[in-house]
């Protein structure tokens, strides 16, 4: 096993999680069996319970773990499905820990950072990736010189002392900003960054430099100099127009001789598999345009499976896709006159109209409206989680008549609770991790258009809910039209929904976005932009 470690200095969102997922692409593409893991200081269990606008989507794995967004990054670079012990947290390490010290495993010592922390978070990287790969990406989240992590940087020394050199190397990411006044790359804020990360015993083998334009061939000798390292071992990672071209930069940088060299590799193969996906993606000529209703549209990163998804599925139909972001609050605000928001001109410009999961409240009426507008108006619409559930809401509302219809989650004493709890969740109260999360199969109906997007009458796709389709309702919608075509394999919780007569109406109980891949779109999306184009 051989560990690339990622770390990041100056400011976070630099994109440590692309890099190191890019990394992992150029090991996989040249014949290596690549695995990933992210490191989260924070000291959450995990991001379950966080805010979108305080760390972006909560992405769902196969094994029902709510993880860190970049987990998403790597199994679509990587073409692989990862579990919940590729992401450590603190909460992880130190709930292990005092379980181990309340257990009597460290009588008689005092138990202390190091080394009993340190060996936890080792011992966690290690049962993660072994027996797994040829090569584990660790990602260390954070920026060095933050309090919390502190311990996670003092294992990777630990763990550069255990290792044979050729088995261990560390990346770091900094910042080269150009002020406009003198138009110049500065490496102060790169060689401060190193600085801090020498007085944790560490030192950088590669020096990734996130900047404008590519780094100059000055600006590469001036860090390499300042920073100790050679100047092969600096690499631009300039802004790009995709996220999927960055493998190509990095390659180009001569990332792949270098990691060939210093890990003491034999590569074979080559990215061209991967540049001719990039090329699909940026090389598509019809443009199409996708409204997107949720209640955080003023941070991409709180949808990112989806628009990910998105162009998955626009590269295989030769698409562009636009997102026009449609804020479902204040949609809201607009219907109770309290603001002037002409979301019927953005939605009737768009060529498809999807509906993202969530939970609360706050924006669902914004997000009925909209379902209702792709209903009436047979624009293509596409509903996730949440989304699938208002699209019932909606259509019990204004098709059955059931004026009261709501969702219990939503409005505890709707008279028409055509969504309601999950009885298993009924006497739940812990927030975190209990919800009914990860794989799930689902039984798909012969004949179905669920049926012709998978080619399948199983499927397997990931969950993240708590409420369901109410059983007392379902005959009444498929009556009036609704039909699902989709169920659990108890054909209790309804799955998939389509709407008769309309030429795409589809919703999801699960979250299609998790499974899709470069070159390999969902079904569900891919259908969803075929329609787009008529």
């Amino acid at each position: 096993m051989k560990y690339v470690f990622v770390t990041g200095g100056v400011m976070s969102g630099l994109g440590k999680g692309v890099t190191a997922a890019s990394i992992g692409r150029i090991l996989k593409s040249h014949g290596l069996d690549v695995t990933a893991v992210k490191v989260d200081p924070y000291l959450n269990i995990d991001p379950g319970t966080m805010s979108p606008y305080q760390h972006g989507e909560v992405y769902v794995l196969k094994d029902g773990s709510e993880v860190d967004l970049d987990l998403g990054n790597y199994e679509r670079f990587l073409n692989v499905e990862l579990t919940g012990d590729h992401n450590i947290t603190t909460g992880k390490v130190y709930r292990s820990v005092i379980e181990r010290e309340r257990a009597g495993d460290y009588l008689g010592k005092t138990v202390q950072i190091i080394p009993h922390v340190t060996d936890e978070i080792k011992s966690e990287i290690r049962s993660a990736v072994e027996d797994e790969a040829d090569v584990a990406i660790v990602e260390i989240g954070g920026t060095v010189g933050d309090i919390e992590s502190m311990p996670y940087l003092e294992a990777i020394r630990q763990m550069r002392n255990e290792l044979p050199p050729e088995d261990f190397l560390l990346v770091h990411v900094t910042l080269v900003p150009v002020l406009s006044v003198v138009g110049e790359q500065k490496t102060k804020p790169t060689q401060h960054s190193v600085s801090e990360l020498r007085e944790t015993g560490l030192a950088p083998d590669v020096i990734v430099g996130r900047c404008n334009a590519r780094l100059e061939e000055e600006t590469k000798e001036k860090i390499a100099l300042f920073c100790d390292v050679t100047v092969e071992a600096v690499w631009s990672a300039h802004d790009v127009e995709e996220i999927y071209e960055v493998p190509l930069v990095l390659n180009e940088e001569g990332a792949l001789e270098y990691l060939e060299r210093r890990l003491d590799l034999s590569l074979d193969e080559d990215l061209s598999g991967w540049a001719e996906m990039v090329e699909s993606v940026k090389g598509a000529e019809e443009e199409l345009r996708v409204a997107v209703v949720g209640k955080y549209v003023q941070l991409e990163d709180s949808y990112h499976s989806i628009v990910e998804s998105l162009k998955h599925a626009g590269a295989v139909c030769g698409a562009s896709l636009e997102i026009l972001w449609v804020d479902a609050e204040r949609i809201e605000g607009t219907l109770s006159g309290e603001d002037e928001y002409d979301y019927e001109e953005i939605l009737e410009e768009a060529d498809g109209v999807l509906v993202p999961g969530g939970f609360g409240s706050r924006g669902s009426g914004g997000k009925i409206e909209a379902i209702r507008y792709a209903r009436e108006s047979g624009k293509p619409f596409l509903g996730l989680c949440l989304g699938f559930q208002l699209a019932v809401i909606e259509f019990a509302r204004n098709v059955l008549g059931l004026d009261g219809a709501h969702s219990t989650e939503l409005e505890p004493g709707t008279p028409e609770p055509v969504i309601d709890v999950l009885p298993e969740q009924a006497e739940v109260d812990d927030m975190g991790g209990t919800m009914r999360l990860g794989d799930q199969r689902t039984i798909v109906m012969p004949g179905s258009l669920a049926n012709d997007l998978y080619g399948s009458s199983e499927v397997v796709e990931r969950h993240r809910h708590r409420y369901e389709v109410n059983p007392r309702y379902i005959a009444q919608l498929e009556i009036a039209g609704m039909k699902f075509t989709g169920k659990d394999e108890t054909a209790r919780r309804m799955e998939i929904l389509e709407l008769e007569g309309h030429p795409f109406f589809v919703g999801t109980q699960y979250h299609p976005e998790f499974t899709s891949r470069p070159g390999k779109p969902n079904p569900v999306f891919l259908g969803f932009v075929s329609a787009l184009g008529g």
